[in-house]
This record gives C-alpha cells, sequence and structure tokens, in this order.
C-alpha cells in the first residue's frame, strides 16, 4: 500500500563540523506518525572539511533517500526545493586594538560624510539666513538652530535604524535590516544556483 508524505524543506539551517545531518533538521514532515518519526532520523549528509562553509541540499536528494528507505512511500514536496546548510566554525577571537582601529576608522568615515554632505549643501548658510529671517539679524554662529539641529540629527538616525546600541525601539524592521535581509535573499539564491554539486556535477537521479 502506498504511504504518502508532505515534506517542506527549511530555507536555511546552521550546524557545525562533523554534525550528521537528518531529514528531520532540514525539513517538516506531515504524515503517519511513526513514520514520520523514522524519516526524520534518515542521514542525508555528513559535514566534512571539504564542504567548506556552505553545503546546497536538493530536495530530490531527499526523495531517493527516502526510498531506498520504503520505495513505495509517496513523496509530496511543498515549498522550496533546495536547504542551504551554514557550517559555523569557531570565532577567531577579537583583539581589542584591532576592534579600537575599526570603531575608529568608521566612525571617522562617517564623520567626513556628513560634513562633507552639509558642506555640499551649504547648510551653514541655510542656517544663517534662516536666523536672519525669524530674528532680522545676522548671525555668523546661529548655534541656537545648529545645536538642537545636531542633537535631532542623531535622534533621527537612532530612530531610523530602530536600535539603541543593542536595544530595539519597536518590532518593524529597520531599512538597514531590509537590506541586508534582502542581501541574503540574493546570496543564498546564488549559492543555492553555483554551489548546488548534486545538480551540477553529478547525475545520481537519473541512474535508476
Amino acid at each position: 500500500m502506498e504511504k504518502t508524505v508532505y515534506i517542506r524543506l527549511r530555507h536555511r539551517i546552521q550546524v557545525y563540523p562533523n554534525d550528521v545531518i537528518t531529514i528531520g533538521k532540514i525539513a517538516l514532515i506531515v504524515g503517519d506518525k511513526e513514520l514520520t518519526k523514522k524519516l526524520k532520523s534518515i542521514v542525508i549528509h555528513q559535514i566534512q572539511l571539504s564542504d567548506k562553509n556552505m553545503v546546497v541540499i536538493d530536495v530530490m536528494h531527499v526523495i531517493k533517500e527516502i526510498h531506498k528507505y520504503d520505495h513505495q512511500i509517496d513523496v509530496q514536496t511543498i515549498g522550496s526545493t533546495q536547504t542551504i546548510v551554514e557550517i559555523l566554525f569557531e570565532k577567531k577571537r577579537l583583539f581589542p586594538l584591532l576592534f579600537c582601529i575599526v570603531w575608529l576608522l568608521l566612525f571617522i568615515g562617517a564623520g567626513l560624510a556628513i560634513m562633507n554632505f552639509h558642506e555640499d549643501v551649504s547648510m551653514q548658510a541655510v542656517h544663517q539666513r534662516i536666523y536672519k529671517i525669524v530674528t532680522g539679524k545676522e548671525n555668523a554662529q546661529p548655534l541656537i538652530l545648529q545645536i538642537p539641529y545636531s542633537l535631532g540629527l542623531g535622534l533621527g538616525m537612532v530612530l531610523f535604524f530602530n536600535h539603541l546600541f543593542k536595544k530595539r525601539i519597536n518590532e518593524e524592521p529597520s531599512p538597514l535590516e531590509v537590506e541586508m535581509f534582502n542581501y541574503q535573499l540574493d546570496l543564498d539564491q546564488y549559492v543555492a544556483m553555483n554551489e548546488n554539486k548534486e545538480n551540477i556535477n553529478n547525475n545520481d537521479y537519473d541512474d535508476n
């Protein structure tokens, strides 16, 4: 009798070197309780040093392993057809001196970018003009406008990026997080197309 299971591959998972990847780690399986429990324990891949930092597992490889276990199982796939496995290696210790140098470079670079922008748009002249319009007097350094503007610029950046140090202000994603999310999707798509050795280099699924 034919048995049916429904499988949806996870988009991305993280593992450590020498981990064993089973179907249960990379996919959600719906079907008979006893059957799905056995299928989840089927080994798909053993992480090796030759895998470097990423492995792409195709749904066809999953189906092949399931049919090795029982060829009568009817596998219905839903959603993504590939899972990207990211291998997490031990992070190198961050030296305080290197951290300070990078922080200083970013701080100076951001400061120069802001100052150059204000110089390009003649912000000082704008403040002087606004001060003269409001008070009728000329002032080469209208600090009453420049100080609140500088504070508001910093506050605006905090609100824009929706973070104060590590604390999130609200649950809405910041524009930077959205851009990073889109970048990660593009990166995953590139990896899936160019690193999937099962699809590109092998013909394992055509040997039936």
